[in-house]
């Protein structure tokens, strides 16, 4: 749990490498995402040799995005955050009062991260079912937030697994059944319990609606006990807020200064003022979700004395009239009996006179 209220959205922008290899821009994006009002502005730190070779071939969405000639390499080479861009980013992170965090892809970079000492550590879609990576990123020591994009459950639940043993043992794994082994122990699961929060995605860019299955949250809610969240590759902010709705806990957004500018994600990224937005609309929605216990607000208890009814004369009675049915009706009266009690009178006799429309006192 990256946030010590549970009913608290803690909100991540995603700058990802929507700096272009680009100090200023890196700088603008702080900028940008403290003045929206997010929790934390995310970059990403590789070293793109470590990364990918340079045969890798590029994601359907790259080819499109940048220049398809280009390799993945290539592109990622372009895209890395220099290790020395990192300090003085995460130091004018702190003046302008947001957290400064980053994900890293390499063992190299996630022990450079951790020589930052972020408050928490973001493990990327891809590396869910890296294991070696996976376990050193749980040997960190830092709450894990953990994308799920691309995953079947059963590798959500090995990636757990991985987390679990990092957590209860010193020394890396002989095999995935000592992994096992590990997890059959309650209390080694248990140590996930408000250290590790699982966000669904979906790794496409953008996606489209029908794909975002957010229902997928209370699937992995329901299946570890876990906190869960959603990162967001869609268009717009819809479906941040519907996620917020549905009980996310942590929001994860790309976005950029403008996205006209070349690179792979600004396409699928917010700018600015919607940024600003959904900020805004995340916390409308955490105020209106409340508690969750059903009981009058304070603030309509006056309303809840105006506009119920309560049981009335229908005509003028003497004192020991017998009450009949005809005799009985409900009306706003600001005071009286409960119109439930009108079943009661019929048949008993008045204690007093009453005239039509006066408030029955019984």
């Amino acid at each position: 749990m990256i946030h010590p209220d549970p009913s608290y959205t803690y909100i991540i922008a995603e700058a990802g490498v929507n700096h272009n290899g680009s100090r200023d821009l890196a700088f603008e994006l702080i900028d940008a995402a403290a003045d929206a009002g997010a929790d934390a502005v995310k970059f990403q730190t590789f070293s793109a040799k470590r990364l990918a070779s340079k045969s890798a071939p590029k994601a359907a969405y790259q080819m499109i995005t940048t220049d398809a000639q280009e390799s993945q390499y290539e592109m990622l080479s372009r895209l890395e955050l220099p290790l020395e861009w990192h300090a003085p980013l995460q130091e004018y992170a702190r003046t302008r009062k947001i957290e400064f965090i980053s994900t890293a892809f390499d063992v190299d970079s996630l022990n450079f991260l951790t020589s930052l000492n972020i408050p928490f550590f973001k493990v990327p879609s891809g590396e869910i079912t890296n294991g070696p990576l996976l376990w050193q990123f749980a040997k960190a020591g830092k709450p894990l937030v953990v994308s799920t994009g691309m995953a079947t459950l059963s590798e959500v639940e090995q990636g757990l697994a991985v987390i679990s043993h990092a957590l209860s043992n010193p020394k890396e794994p002989n095999d995935m059944t000592e992994v096992w082994k590990n997890w059959s122990d309650a209390k080694s699961r248990a140590r996930l319990d408000r250290h590790v929060s699982l966000l669904h995605c979906t790794s496409q860019y953008p996606t489209p609606f029908q794909a975002a299955n957010l229902r997928a949250m209370d699937t992995l809610r329901d299946a570890f006990g876990l906190e869960v969240g959603y990162s967001d590759h869609t268009q717009g902010i819809l479906m941040p807020v519907v996620a917020v709705a549905r009980g996310a806990r942590v929001i994860e957004k790309h976005f950029t200064l403008d996205r006209s500018l070349p690179g792979p994600d600004h396409q699928a990224s917010l700018e600015p003022s919607e940024l600003t937005q959904m900020v805004s609309d995340i916390r409308s929605i955490q105020i209106c979700l409340g508690t969750g216990y059903k009981s009058p607000q304070l603030n309509e208890w006056d309303t809840r004395q105006a506009a119920r009814q309560h049981v009335a004369a229908v005509c003028d009675m003497p004192a020991g009239h017998v009450f009949t049915r005809d005799d009985l009706t409900t009306a706003r009266l600001g005071q009286g009996l409960s119109p439930t009690e009108l079943w009661r009178l019929v048949g008993r006799p008045a204690t007093r006179s009453y005239v039509a429309g006066e408030a029955i006192l019984e």
